[in-house]
């Protein structure tokens, strides 16, 4: 097992070999396999790609991350930055103009509205991240279930089957509701992560539950 230096070690690695992250004003601590993320990145974008780093690293059990979005550009209002979001999703999400709403609030912006399915929700949310001048995002977007339980499962199962970086006897799968609920172990938080995105993508999905625990 890793100690926590050697993991600080790796995580500051991990973040120097994404190009598109710019690390000058990042730094970080690790302390009993949790590492938290402090400093200055300029697009929330970016402070979700260094949390995503740090998970990727094996032994990482934990993320807190305080990263701070201060914007470059100075002069982006709350009405421009809603005029962008509104045309970023109508490009990427054309089907749901009608369905989805922008509120922006001294840079914080709020998704409402509903969508058919849950990957088209978190679609939503990594399309307005990488805007300039949004400070952070609540998602409020529902998600109108169109599948049964037992439906819902079998779909995420066959995913978990299909995927070559899952181990998926290592996972279990229960839903009700909409809701799926994800439980066991795997090796990392990549590997946690990917089990929720692909569940995300099953049609009736209205909310993942990640009870999955890292365990390298």
């Amino acid at each position: 097992m890793k100690t926590d230096d050697e993991l600080e070690q790796a995580v500051r690695s991990e973040l120097h070999w994404s190009p598109e992250l710019d690390t000058t004003d990042i730094a970080l601590k690790v302390h009993g396999g949790v590492v938290t993320l402090t400093g200055f990145v300029r697009a929330y974008r970016d402070k979700l790609a260094a949390e995503d780093a740090a998970k990727r690293i094996v032994g990482i059990r934990g993320v807190a991350n305080e990263i701070v979005v201060r914007d470059s550009l100075d002069g982006v209002t709350d009405p421009q930055i809603a005029r962008e979001a509104v045309a970023a999703l109508t490009r990427i999400l054309p089907g749901l103009r009608e369905s989805l709403k922008v509120i922006v609030h001294q840079g914080h912006v709020t998704l409402e509205g509903s969508a058919p399915l849950y990957f088209q929700r978190e679609q939503a949310e990594s399309t307005v991240s990488g805007l300039a001048g949004v400070k952070s995002i609540t998602n409020a977007i529902a998600v109108v279930p169109h599948a049964q339980a037992s439906q819902i499962k079998q779909q995420i199962d066959c995913a978990f089957r299909r995927n070559a970086e899952l181990e998926c006897n290592s996972v279990a799968v229960s839903a009700a509701d909409g809701r799926v609920t994800l439980s066991g172990r795997v090796r990392s938080w990549s590997e946690r992560e990917e089990a929720q995105r692909t569940a995300c993508a099953a049609p009736g999905v209205i909310e993942v539950k990640n009870e999955i625990v890292v365990s390298p």
